[in-house]
């Protein structure tokens, strides 16, 4: 009896700690559906999982607003989001940067039709532009401000994700609409051969890899050097360039993000 006891005892520890294994939940920024996201984020997410022994799960958002809020809920303890939100998080949350894309400047760009008149940003005075959303940096924060200094009227439409934003000028649904190059160079090549860019911002620091602040030093440290690893292996470039980061990663620091300070952006705050 005292030997099946002590079985079960055992048995139920080691459930009770299973039960109780620790997720690390790795957040990015909704700028593509969900489904695109995950094809190409799992793998890096498992690449890290096995890397640094830590469980990790993929997680975004249905848009980028929710993704505000979880990510000022602190509901993510690895966040991929763009630069305007990491300079208010890591402020507000404290987010640390761990990695960003290697000699890589963030550009928004305004795309419109292949086959559309439209050659400069101009010609869309007074029309429906789409957007991703409100607080997108680049692909809505730079265009809406390059528009207003310009004096050009427009109309905003905020669509979810970048993807949208293109599915819905090559529909015809907008004349032109905010995004960047990254996301653009990742939509369905059938789809991105109809459009063109018309405009295209100066360059920002990109986007950040952030650890949340509840994270220790060994555990943010064995992060990065599993993000950074991926440089050196074939199989890790590989990973990244799906990601669109053909450039690879490099470590960073919170001021790396200076520039995009610079800019005194409210929206957030």
């Amino acid at each position: 009896m005292q030997v099946l006891f002590i079985s079960l005892m055992v048995l139920f520890l080691s459930s009770n700690l299973f039960a109780q294994e620790r997720v690390l939940k790795l957040g990015v920024v909704p700028q593509q559906s969900a489904s695109s996201l995950a094809k190409v984020w799992l793998p890096l997410t498992q690449s890290i999982s096995e890397k640094t022994g830590y469980k990790i799960r993929f997680s975004t958002a249905p848009n980028i607003p929710e993704f505000e809020r979880r990510v000022a809920a602190g509901e993510y303890d690895i966040t991929y989001l763009n630069p305007y939100h990491y300079t208010v998080f890591s402020q507000s949350n404290g987010l640390r940067a761990i990695a960003r894309q290697k000699d890589k400047r963030i550009h928004g760009i305004m795309v419109v039709r292949k086959d559309s008149d439209i050659s400069s940003l101009s010609m869309l005075s007074g029309v429906e532009i789409a957007f991703p959303a409100p607080a997108a940096f680049a692909a809505t924060i730079l265009p809406q401000a390059h528009l207003r200094l310009e004096g050009i009227s427009f109309m905003p439409q905020y669509v979810s994700s970048h993807d949208s934003v293109y599915s819905g000028v090559v529909k015809g649904l907008f004349l032109a609409g905010g995004g960047i190059d990254r996301t653009l160079s990742t939509f369905p090549k059938a789809q991105s051969e109809q459009l063109k860019v018309v405009w295209r911002s100066k360059g920002y620091t990109p986007h950040a890899f952030a650890v949340s602040a509840e994270l220790s030093e060994e555990e943010t440290d064995r992060i990065q050097d599993a993000l950074l690893s991926l440089n050196d292996q074939q199989e890790g470039m590989e990973i990244l360039t799906r990601l669109g980061f053909k450039t690879g990663l490099m470590k960073s620091e919170d001021s790396d993000w200076d520039d995009v300070r610079s800019l005194k952006i409210d929206l957030l705050k």
